[in-house]
Order: structure tokens, then sequence, then C-alpha cells
């Protein structure tokens, strides 16, 4: 009973703070709509130039092709040599395709055009999407010319992807973004805890109350994890009703990560808390905490492009294993037999923190 005046203590503050209510409850859905559209590995409308320098009918159809998909906005269209290079350092185009007239060892023009294509490689991951983009667009007209002769690929393989089809990559950082989310909202709220009662100069008092050491500990822990429960609630339902990602998998499941992730996230913040001299101080190590388990979480990048002297931070964020069971559940609707060992290794990293955590807390109260 003594916890729950405490818990109905640290809600009142909270709701006291009329500003910090819009931060919680509206802002997340705010954020999650920005970053649904800005997060996205899907190319659209990639500037491009065209130079034909090709007599034959086939390099006109491919152009035809390529001005017709919304994959690719055509801003400049030629049929004289031009500088390529300029086009490129210009920033006008992203992509320069040079069509020219391809000549056999007697001179003479064959059907299909050669094809080259530039690309500017400042944005590496656009240039090669569009650059498979493009050499689809021609071995696809190709290969229907071949058809209409009545002729084939004597072998060709055809590709099937599961729990993705349509390979939107919303799909992919949508789970992903309500991880985050709830990472942001528990951390701030908890890490400036212990900080505000000691700026508040109300530390004492809390000291010489009934209640036990771990009884404060969970009722600064537990308001911040109610609050990141109904964030998170509120950004499922945005991502499947606003953005159409389906939801596959089981809500018991992903609540059960979710409470062994706020375990470990939650002490994780109460040590900054502790170890924190000012609110500023305790945001600071926040923030600088959380880019680092956003990076190394494979929220943007797999885990596996981390270099190995670096992968141990990885391997002990417990993000990344949140973000791995929200998309695993989501998309592939796994149950706890697919991924019990990330949730043990999840598990593991919460009772660390935890410990750590508590440890300093009696630290910090019997001084």
């Amino acid at each position: 009973m003594k916890l729950f005046y405490l818990v109905k203590k640290e809600l009142i503050e909270i709701v006291r703070q009329k500003e910090l209510l819009v931060l919680m409850f509206i802002a997340p859905v705010i954020q999650i709509i920005i970053l649904g559209y800005v997060i996205s590995t899907d190319i659209r409308h990639v500037p491009v130039g065209i130079v034909n320098l090709a007599k034959g009918q086939a390099a006109g159809q491919i152009i035809q092709r390529v001005r017709q998909t919304q994959l690719f906005n055509v801003r400049v269209l030629s049929d004289r040599s031009e500088d390529y290079l300029y086009l490129l350092k210009k920033g006008e185009v992203k992509t320069v395709l040079i069509f020219r007239d391809a000549l056999d060892r007697k001179r003479s023009v064959q059907k299909y055009p050669e094809v080259q294509i530039l690309m500017d490689g400042m944005d590496s991951n656009t240039s090669m999407i569009a650059a498979g983009y493009f050499n689809g667009i021609i071995k696809n007209y190709i290969l229907n010319d071949m058809e209409k002769l009545g002729q084939g690929l004597p072998l060709s393989g055809q590709a099937v992807f599961r729990f993705n089809p349509q390979l939107r990559s919303i799909n992919y950082m949508g789970p992903g973004i309500v991880g985050f989310l709830l990472t942001i909202i528990t951390m701030f709220l908890t890490s400036a805890s212990m900080v505000r009662e000691k700026e508040q100069q109300t530390l004492d008092t809390l000291l010489i109350s009934p209640l036990s050491t771990l009884e404060i500990y969970i009722g600064k822990a537990l308001p911040a994890a109610l609050i990141g429960l109904a964030d998170m609630v509120i950004g499922l339902v945005v991502v499947v009703l606003w953005f159409g990602i389906p939801f596959r998998g089981n809500l018991f499941y992903l609540f059960l990560a979710s409470l062994v992730y706020l375990a470990a996230i939650l002490s994780y913040a109460l040590l900054i808390s502790v170890l924190s001299a000012t609110t500023q101080q305790a945001m600071f190590f926040a923030w600088f905490s959380l880019m680092i388990f956003l990076l190394m979480s494979g929220f943007f990048t797999p885990v596996d492009n981390i270099p190995p002297l670096l992968r141990v931070l990885a391997d002990i964020n417990p993000l990344r294993y949140l973000i791995k069971i929200i998309r695993e559940i989501f998309l592939k609707g796994n149950s706890i037999a697919f991924f019990w060992k990330d949730l043990l290794v999840l598990s593991g990293i919460a009772l660390t923190l935890m410990s750590i955590s508590l440890l300093n807390f009696k630290r910090f109260i019997s001084k």
C-alpha cells in the first residue's frame, strides 16, 4: 500500500507538467508518422539524365519505360553529347544513362544499343538500388523482345519474398520505431527522477518515509514503465492503422518482451539518475546512451555489419534484442519458440543492470 502512494505521487508530479503530457502522448504519434515517412530505404523519383546517341528504336523504347516508372524522374533528355560529369557534379541528376549504337567487328550496327549507367556514388545505397532497377528494366525489355520471336532463356530464377512481399521498408522500420520511442520516453522520464528529488530538496523527506530501499526503487521506475507501455500501445495502433503494417503475432509475447526490456532500460536510467549531480547531466548521459543504443541495435543497418571490435557493444545492447523480437512478432508471426534465446539474453541483461543499479541506489540512499 505504501508503494501505491509513492507511485501515485510520481504520477501526480508528471500530470502537473502539462507540457510534458503533450510530449509523452501526442509527440510519439507525430514522431512515428514523421519517422515512418522519412526513415525509408525505398527509392522514389530519383532524378535522372538521359543522353540518347543511338539511332535504333530499342533505345527509345527503353527510355520510354524509364520515363513511365515512378522510380525515376527524367530531368534531362538529350540526343547530343553532354558533359556527363558536370551533370552529376551540379547535383541536378543522380544518374546519367548514355545510349550508344553497339557495333560489331564489321562496324555494322547491332539491334540492341550499348547502355552506360553513371551513378552519383555519394549516396551509395540509392545508387546501388537504382542501378539494379535500371538493369531490371533493360533485362525485361530484352526478354519481352525475345518472347515475341518465340525465344527465351534456357534457365531463369524466380525470387519469392516472404513476410514482406511488397518489400516495403516501412514494414521493417515501423516496428523498430515503436521500440525506439519506448526507449526515449522511459529513459528520459526515469533518468531525471532522483536528480529532481535532489534539486527540489525533497530527497530527505523521501528517505525518512517508511518505505524500504526496494520500494523507493520500484516506485521511481513503475510510473515510467506504465507510461512507456501506454505509448507503446499508441505506437502499435499508429503503425498498424496508419501505415498498414500487418501484425501477425501474439500481443502477449510482445508485452512480455517489452516488460523484460523495460526492466533493463529503467534500471539503466535509474543508474544514470543516481550518478548524476544535476538534471542537465542526467539528460546528457541519457541522450548519449540513447544514440549508442540506436546505432548498435540493427535499427538502420544489420548488426552483422558492425566491426567485430564493436560487436560487444551490440551484444549487450538491450534495444537490439527488443527490435529483433518485435520485428519477428510483427512480420513473421513467430511464437516464443523462435526467439526464446533472444529473450533469455535480454533477461540476463535486465538482471545484470538491475543488480548494478540497485546496488548503487542503496549506496546513494545510505549516504
